[in-house]
């Protein structure tokens, strides 16, 4: 036998049924039909409102309980953790663009760019972080052809290849 809906909702069905009509979120449009039909005591109990809403017993008893402690408010407000604040700001963003893009003194790859972080800046990233941002922003690959010498004698060359 379901369990029986026994909580108070303090708001009117037509303020619920305004402020569903008014949300585009369909989670919270959910919610708030939840409350909606426990108002009307529509169905018999939260186990057959769940199966009507497609939802979760756990899901509905959690929505009420929370309705119950806290308010309205509090139901249709999400607590979601957001963006991280990045390692690396701007500045250290334009360091790694001069020092990816020297040829005099390039990085010799992805663990001498984390010590090399970790001695200019004093930021000890960890591997993979530095990694993939460098991929994502750089376009970096692991493997990559040699570059030619810096101090390489083109001239030399030329007469090299004259010669044989």
């Amino acid at each position: 036998m379901s369990r029986k809906c026994t909580i108070i909702i303090k708001e009117s069905n037509k303020q619920l049924k305004s402020l569903i009509s008014k949300e585009g979120n369909y989670r919270i449009r959910q919610r708030l039909m939840c409350l909606v039909y426990t108002k009307e005591h529509k169905f018999k109990g939260q186990l057959e409102l769940s199966n009507h809403l497609g939802i979760d017993y756990a899901t509905i008893k959690r929505w009420l309980k929370q309705y119950r402690e806290e308010d309205l408010e509090s139901l249709l407000a999400f607590k979601t953790g957001g963006n991280r604040k990045s390692v690396i700001n701007n500045t250290i963003h334009e360091s790694l663009s001069e020092k990816l893009n020297n040829s005099s003194e390039p990085l010799l790859g992805y663990w001498d760019a984390v010590l090399w972080m970790k001695e200019t800046h004093g930021i000890d990233v960890k591997y993979n972080t530095l990694r993939t941002y460098l991929i994502r922003h750089f376009k970096t690959k692991l493997k990559s052809p040699r570059k030619s010498h810096y101090k390489k004698d083109e001239q030399a060359i030329i007469a090299f290849k004259k010669t044989t």
